[in-house]
């Protein structure tokens, strides 16, 4: 008799899952309480594995041996809740794909930064000549992926609520950027859980794995305060030079780790900020691990391409630069953003609040942001919390003309920062949209531009 599994959610991770567990001769049942793509009931179908949208069956369900879950799914959910009291494994895709891969596997965590640095890390890797992919929180899914075959290395992007669901799952390297308070809800609004979930990606490993993690950040030793770490330690730092691990001191970036010394100019790296130098430094640190060489970590660090919506430079208009980082969705996001330029700025900024505290902002935007555009549906925060402080508020709910105000009032050599500090859904569908609109109204303005 075939084993039954149930695979909650039917996007990216829950599709992957499926074929992974079809490939290994399981009985798959895929349920979605939304709506299933077309093109995914497509490959369901063509691969013989049923599934239903709309709702959850239960008793389907709770009759499996095991449940993937989407990792958007919360555990307090009622199904969910109910194969956990029927002592029913509930586990994340990353989980059920780890058991199926031989190999070595480096995970990259963090409220800010884990994006940039899994790609930067997968990049080194690819400039060493490793056989590596990439997975996770980003590109296709590693369950989806090992169907079709397995690599010598892994780069997974892991989100907390990933993190959740691991039982077993053992990075050989794994990276933590730093934490800040974000996803409380999921949480229970308490910022010990949140960390706990963060730290808890260390938790399954042994001397013989490789820890990077921030050094400087109390979140982070906090959460140390209460895991039994046993992997082989390599911090960094911006306060304290590292025997092992990395230290930026504001000229130069040290690297240290099995044997190997690596000193880089930031001026020979394409990604610029201080958070960036953090960034590189995980990457570095881990490529080093990994086996890359010093010509080729060297070589990656200079034509890196990095996602879109992240400090992405748009265009120069009348010398005036415009910056795409609608990622930055938080207050420590923003932070980075402001403290990468020492030009003038007009930064546009608002959303859906998350219960931010703009203070941490003041000494980053005072006397640098000549203009703040409030853009969002209710601005009133915004506007309230740097009235008196920047010399110039502008509101508005359209990005074009946030856009055509910036050009407008800056000048040439100054910057024009999209750098919201707040979630998207109030104008937007996502981030992504919100960093797309920004980017086609700076085109539109270009082509009139004089």
């Amino acid at each position: 008799m075939k084993k039954e599994i149930a695979i909650l959610g039917a996007g990216e991770s829950g599709l992957g899952a499926a074929l992974l567990a079809k490939k290994h001769g399981y009985a798959v049942w895929v349920s979605d309480a939304g709506t299933i793509s077309a093109s995914r009931k497509q490959t369901l179908t063509e691969n013989g594995i049923g599934f239903e949208e709309g709702m959850h069956s239960e008793e389907k369900i709770l009759s499996a041996g095991e449940i993937i879950k989407s990792p958007g799914i919360p555990e307090k959910v009622s199904i969910v809740q109910k194969a956990i009291e029927k002592g029913i494994p509930v586990i994340d895709e990353l989980e059920f794909a780890f058991r199926y891969s031989k190999g070595k596997v480096i995970a990259i965590t963090g409220t800010n930064g884990k994006t940039t640095t899994t790609l930067l890390t997968y990049h080194l890797l690819q400039k060493g000549g490793l056989n590596v992919g990439l997975g996770g929180n980003v590109g296709e899914s590693w369950a989806a992926q090992l169907v079709d075959g397995d690599k010598d290395w892994w780069v997974l992007e892991v989100s907390s609520f990933q993190i959740d669901g691991f039982k077993s799952m053992k990075p050989s390297v794994a990276v933590l950027t730093n934490i800040t308070p974000d996803h409380l809800d999921r949480y229970n609004y308490k910022i010990e859980n949140y960390i706990a979930s963060k730290v808890s990606l260390f938790k399954n490993m042994d001397e013989k794995g490789a820890a990077i993690y921030w050094l400087d950040d109390q979140m982070i030793q906090s959460g140390f305060e209460k895991v039994n770490l046993k992997a082989d330690r390599f911090p960094f730092s911006l306060k304290e030079p590292q025997n092992k691990g990395g230290y930026f001191d504001g000229n130069a970036i040290t690297v240290q780790a099995i044997g190997k010394k690596l000193t880089i100019n930031p001026k020979d790296i394409i990604l610029n900020g201080t958070h960036n130098m953090l960034n590189t430094m995980c990457a570095s640190l881990a490529a080093t691990l990994a086996g890359v060489s010093e010509e080729a970590i060297r070589e990656g660090l200079k034509d890196f391409q990095n996602a879109a919506h992240r400090m992405e430079p748009v265009a120069t208009i009348n010398g005036i630069a415009f910056i795409n980082d609608s990622k930055g969705t938080n207050v420590d996001a923003t932070a980075y953003a402001l403290d990468s330029f020492k030009q003038p700025l007009v930064w546009i900024a608002g959303g859906v609040d998350k219960g931010n505290d703009y203070a941490a902002l003041y000494r980053l935007t005072d006397g640098k942001v000549k203009m703040l555009i409030c853009l969002g549906v209710d601005n009133e925060k915004l506007k309230k919390a740097f009235s008196g402080r920047i010399p110039e508020i502008k509101e508005t709910q359209s990005i074009a003309e946030a856009v055509a105000l910036g050009l407008e009032f800056g000048k040439e050599g100054d910057v024009v920062l999209l750098s919201p500090a707040c979630a998207s859904f109030d104008l937007f569908k996502n981030y992504e949209d919100r960093g797309n609109q920004f980017k086609a109204a700076v085109a539109a303005l270009t082509s009139t531009a004089k």
